[in-house]
């Protein structure tokens, strides 16, 4: 049906049809897995999500995404990768070297399956945040079916819920080491605690929530639209000792809200 009624998703299929095999890096994000979705139904078996396992990969995310393929019965394997040294000090390139990490195991994998093709979810909105990875995904050719055909984050919620799939109004996400400052060590208990607190957020309701670290500061990021949930004294108090509890000397609340990549306003300037 949506083949029929849309030109872009139509194009979509007709990317994937020219695949024998597809390697899908999967999330269990809205963009992976309406990708991998898409892939299974035109691919059957030789379309694979295959999620990778690692300290700064929050481990609720991980079990999620394993939910999420076992209900819509996809193909997933899962792979681990370790904190590669390049990115101990989290430096300002930490997007490019690791995905550079990553993408080089995840072909190395899917050249082991038989399968020429390993793709990831970036849509055509991604180009307006400080995307260095990009840059590595290129040099190793990864490719990106929803860029190339121009869908954008809208489309893929719309045609997600057409599709029926869960994730149509998913957060956003990120690995945790957008919570630390650039040029951090980092250092996995550290992850642990950011891990802890956002968990504990959202166990409370409060869907689209960052916490980043700064020294044994808790800046709590929260969508304005969802502010409202923690302004009265009792929450404020109880959300403060618990995240105290993880291992934080002081909480904050930041009052401009969730912004995705904050700590990418100054670079390249």
């Amino acid at each position: 049906m949506l083949r029929k009624a849309d030109e872009k998703f139509n194009k979509l299929c007709e990317v994937i049809e020219q695949y024998n095999g597809l390697v899908v890096a999967f999330s269990g994000g809205v963009d992976s897995t309406f990708l991998v979705k898409v892939a299974s139904e035109i691919l059957g078996e030789k379309a694979i999500a295959l999620t990778v396992i690692s300290p700064y990969i929050a481990q609720w995310e991980i079990e999620e995404a394993r939910e999420l393929t076992n209900h819509l019965g996809i193909n997933h394997r899962f792979i681990e990768v370790g904190i590669p040294e390049e990115i101990k000090n989290n430096p300002v390139d930490r997007c490019y070297l690791c995905k550079g990490k990553i993408f080089g195991t995840i072909k190395a994998f899917a050249s082991e399956m038989g399968i020429d093709v390993v793709a990831d979810g970036s849509n055509f909105d991604d180009t307006k945040d400080y995307r260095p990875g990009m840059r590595a995904l290129a040099e190793l050719e990864i490719q990106s079916p929803l860029m190339t055909c121009e869908i954008t984050k809208e489309e893929i919620r719309a045609w997600s819920k057409l599709l029926a799939l869960e994730t149509w109004n998913k957060p956003p996400y990120a690995c945790l080491l957008t919570r630390l400052p650039y040029n951090t060590l980092v250092d996995v208990s550290e992850l642990r605690m950011i891990e802890a607190a956002e968990a504990y957020l959202i166990g409370r309701g409060i869907r689209a929530v960052r916490v980043r670290k700064h020294g044994n500061i808790a800046r709590i990021e929260i969508e304005t639209s969802e502010i409202e949930k923690v302004f009265n004294v009792q929450t404020m108090r109880e959300i403060s000792e618990k995240i105290k509890s993880f291992g934080f000397e002081y909480v904050t609340l930041d009052l401009e809200g969730y912004t995705m990549g904050s700590f990418n306003r100054n670079v390249g300037k």
